[in-house]
């Protein structure tokens, strides 16, 4: 099932997408999933971020071959850090260049989306917890990174968390292909068999730091090949299973 949230002449709501048409749903898709009344054509309504997340909990160097290529030692326990709500944009959108940074990066993620409150969450519980999961694009100005030695700049300009295009539920999270591609040409190709801690893991964790709320959005790490973006570039980011995530890189102020 992909769940979309959407804008549709002035209307705003969650819908299940069947073929090329969307299904309204009624009210939030985190408890139980119902249907509304008539379906709207794929092609005449946009696309959101598929959740309004109270916070992004994002990893660090949690594939082997990004800590290689970054030339870090494996973490002895998950490296986290938060990303703000402020910089959700949604398929098809703007990412805007900084103009305090000369260096943007993509980075190519599997994102969870939570489904209930999460607190203390064993690892073999995970699954309950667990609405489905997204493409999702960790923008980071690399400079910025460097400099400040800590993430929370660099990570945190309004459209630098680029999700969707739509929450998938009916995957299985162990081994999906994904790839990230700028102007069409691949960059990164990883698998997420790869990551240093699987999604229990991760989930356990964080979840004995923070309670999770439905609709926050947990970014499990990027593959080897991350590198720069400019204005003009289109990025894109795609995973076996739940399709691509397109945006488009512009200058601050255009």
């Amino acid at each position: 099932m992909k769940i979309v949230r959407y804008t549709h002449n002035n209307n705003t709501g969650y819908g299940i997408v069947e073929g090329d048409a969307v299904q309204p749903l009624v009210g939030q898709p985190y408890k139980e999933i119902e249907t509304g009344n008539g379906c709207l054509p794929l092609g005449q309504v946009k696309l959101l971020a598929p959740c309004q997340p109270t916070k992004i909990i994002a990893m660090g160097l949690n594939y082997h071959s990004h800590a290689r290529e970054m030339g870090h030692k494996i973490p002895n326990s998950p490296l986290t850090f938060l990303k703000p709500p402020t910089a959700v944009i949604g398929p098809e959108a703007n990412i805007i260049y900084p103009a305090a940074s000369a260096r943007v990066d993509y980075e190519g993620e599997l994102a969870v989306i939570i489904r209930k409150v999460a607190w203390r969450v064993s690892k073999q519980d995970i699954q309950e917890y667990i609405l489905g999961y997204t493409c999702f694009n960790d923008v980071t100005a690399r400079d910025l990174q460097q400099q400040d030695n800590q993430w929370t700049r660099a990570k945190g300009f309004d459209t630098f968390a680029a999700i969707g295009p739509w929450i998938e539920t009916d995957i299985e999270p162990g081994c999906l292909n994904l790839e990230t591609y700028l102007n069409g040409e691949i960059k990164q190709q990883g698998n997420t068999s790869d990551l240093i801690y699987n999604i229990g893991e991760i989930i356990n964790f964080i979840s004995n730091v923070m309670t999770l709320m439905p609709g926050d959005i947990i970014a499990t790490g990027t593959p080897a090949g991350i590198g720069p973006m400019y204005p003009g570039d289109r990025v894109e980011v795609k995973i076996q299973g739940i399709g691509s995530l397109v945006n488009y890189v512009i200058a601050n102020g255009s």
